[in-house]
């Protein structure tokens, strides 16, 4: 985690550092609809080191490690980053991030949802997933 925390500082801007964490995380972790569900026992664990490494992991852990990476890289503040609900399907409680990236910008993060079409700047919500 280190070596991604010295690359994610070495970014050019904030928005930068956002981009190439998203990227990273996205490839190490993909959301899984039904295992939300039949590895609900999983969504116990807190601990970095022990979801690192794991492939498949519920939505606030891999906010978990995206917040983590974020602060430490010295680009955002803890603040910088809010966590928000939503539902898929309309039944099934979904969590993401808005990053703050300025006074009036943010950024709507999902990195658990990208494996679905969801884009970078947009969230999982409704059928929407």
């Amino acid at each position: 985690m280190e070596v991604i925390v010295e690359k994610l500082a070495a970014c050019e801007n904030k928005e930068a550092c956002l981009r190439e964490a998203y990227d990273i995380l996205s490839k190490k972790y993909r959301g899984h609809r039904i295992r939300t569900y039949t590895r609900f026992w999983q969504a116990l664990t807190h601990d970095l080191h022990t979801l690192w490494g794991r492939e498949s992991i519920h939505c606030h852990a891999i906010n978990l490690h995206l917040r983590a990476l974020l602060v430490r890289s010295g680009w955002f503040k803890d603040d910088d980053i809010t966590l928000h609900w939503s539902l898929v399907w309309y039944i099934s409680p979904h969590q993401y991030v808005k990053v703050r990236m300025g006074p009036e910008q943010t950024i709507n993060v999902d990195i658990w949802a990208k494996v679905y079409g969801i884009r970078f700047g947009d969230y999982a919500r409704g059928f929407n997933s």
